[in-house]
């Protein structure tokens, strides 16, 4: 049975600076602050899909996931990717957490640049909340039924990821759905990692797939032998 897990009571994983959750949160405070020190140069570390293509801003992807502009954002996106992805980075080591929260994040930003190919989107998106959903939703899901504790209130870690998700979708509707595209990217990575998919497992899929090919195009040069036992008077 899994231990009860809080939020906003300290019942998460609190690793030391050394770890990853602990670098993913410093890094999200320090890219934010040089992107608003910086400005407007700090613009460019923001994910703008049409300077990807038309520009070839090709950073934007990996950094916007480190950019917040707000001050909240800033300081709830840091507590948030430290306990909670403290608590997942215990469960599956640092290169899985980093797999899937900027690895999501990449993944998440190149997307948008996708749908900017049909539609006309905005500059300047911010990443730290698209980072911040990915482990909240990802941790939530993983614990599944599981007790867990959102601010004093015994809530399941289902429960808990319908929280970070509801996040998402009231932002849609106040701030409209475009400006929420990475973040609705981001809640399908989490429930596909929380799957325990991940790349490893893309690749071997994919190697399978390849060898199935080659095996049915070599079998249509077969020829079944007949059964019939050919007339061997002339062997002898």
């Amino acid at each position: 049975m899994r231990p009860m897990r809080s939020f906003g009571g300290g019942g998460f994983g609190f690793m030391g600076v050394e770890s990853m959750a602990a670098k993913l949160a410093i890094g999200l405070v320090a890219g934010s602050v040089l992107s608003l020190l910086l400005r407007p140069a700090g613009d460019l570390l923001l994910l703008s899909p049409e300077g990807v293509l038309s520009q070839l801003w090709l950073w934007q992807p990996f950094t916007y996931g480190f950019i917040e502009r707000s001050p909240l954002g800033i300081i709830f996106g840091a507590m948030i990717l430290y306990s909670i992805g403290g608590g997942l980075e215990m469960s599956w080591g640092p290169r899985r957490l980093l797999a899937v929260v900027w690895g999501g994040s990449v993944l998440a930003g190149l997307l948008t640049v996708a749908v900017s190919l049909f539609t006309r989107l905005p500059m300047g998106y911010t990443g730290g909340g698209v980072m911040t959903t990915l482990v909240w939703v990802t941790y939530g899901l993983s614990i599944g039924r599981a007790q867990s504790n959102f601010w004093g209130i015994p809530i399941t870690g289902n429960v808990l990821a319908g929280i970070g998700a509801g996040f998402v979708l009231l932002n849609g509707l106040t701030a409209g759905w475009v400006s929420q595209i990475p973040e609705l990217f981001a809640l399908v990575i989490a429930f596909v990692a929380s799957r325990g998919f991940n790349p490893r497992h893309l690749w071997l899929r994919v190697q399978h797939w390849r060898l199935q090919r080659q095996l049915r195009g070599r079998s249509r040069h077969l020829r079944v032998i007949s059964e019939e036992r050919p007339n061997d008077r002339y062997l002898n």
